[in-house]
């Protein structure tokens, strides 16, 4: 089974209703996981970047902006317990080390290391020291670098995501066979998935029919809110769409076994009424 996951990151917009609102949506239509994003403001961002000027809801500055944007433990406590009464999991990509020490509390399924800092071996330390299971994508990353990550995490990395890291991703940037790519090149050792960040529901589902065994796409309330992932987003329509028709698909692609259909057996008595001459 293709595993779904809908990543509300930090659409929430600090507020725990409205992740609870976007994981209601991902529950309702079927997904395995929503994830988040844990950041530690001050260990991600330099103090210069962090005083510059930056207007938003939550203030002047890019960190009243980030401020504004993290859930504390309080936050995913409650997130938490709503998941399990919601019958989903979930999971975050942790952007430093403390955020992955946070997150060990939860025991989550996974790790997602983030697609921009797949070479920071800083964090790829801390999640390894963790021993939970690791998902990562290929987003802006060469080969080679991909390659360092996989060798440093070995076994623990169980999916390897397809992906481009542009928001919105445009349709000459998709490169979809890319899945194949991978799963020619690490499909031995690895599940093969794909991230999405283009706005419509086609390549979501279109994915899985050229190998993806996970599908990632960000989640929103309204793609005009503000935030820099909104405009890559999936709203709740695009969600059922999403994943109604990889269940369909799941179901379409069969087995790839030559066989004649029961249903087909009247249809071939009723039609080859003459033989043919070799």
């Amino acid at each position: 089974m293709v595993k779904i996951v809908a990543e509300i990151g930090i659409n929430h917009h600090g507020s725990v209703e409205m992740a609870k609102k976007m994981i209601d949506v991902a529950s309702k239509y079927g997904c395995h996981y929503v994830k988040f994003q844990k950041r530690e403001v001050p260990l991600v961002y330099t103090k210069e970047e962090l005083e510059k000027p930056r207007e938003s809801k939550w203030g002047k500055t890019t960190r009243e902006q980030k401020m504004g944007l993290e859930l504390g433990r309080v936050e995913y406590d409650e997130i938490d317990s709503y998941c399990k009464s919601k019958n989903i999991q979930w999971y975050a990509s942790p952007w430093d080390p403390l955020s992955v020490d946070f997150l060990m509390k939860y025991n989550p399924p996974y790790m997602k290391i983030p697609s921009a800092l797949i070479t920071n071996f800083e964090l790829l330390a801390a999640v390894k020291i963790s021993g939970i299971p690791t998902i990562i994508s290929t987003g802006m990353s060469t080969k080679d670098e991909v390659d360092d990550c996989l060798n440093f995490m070995g076994d623990q990395v169980e999916y390897v995501l397809a992906c481009c890291s542009t928001y919105p991703t445009s349709d000459e940037e998709m490169n979809l066979r890319f899945i194949q790519t991978l799963i020619k090149e690490y499909g031995h050792k690895y599940k093969i998935g794909f991230s999405n960040h283009n706005p419509g529901t086609y390549y979501c589902t279109v994915a899985p029919a050229l190998g993806a065994q996970m599908v990632e796409f960000h989640i929103t309330l309204n793609r005009a809110s503000e935030g820099s992932d909104q405009a890559a987003s999936i709203e709740e329509t695009g969600v059922r769409i999403i994943t109604s028709h990889i269940r369909d698909l799941e179901i379409a692609m069969g087995t790839g076994e030559w066989w004649v259909r029961d249903s087909e057996i009247p249809i071939k008595k009723k039609l080859r009424f003459n033989t043919y001459w070799r």
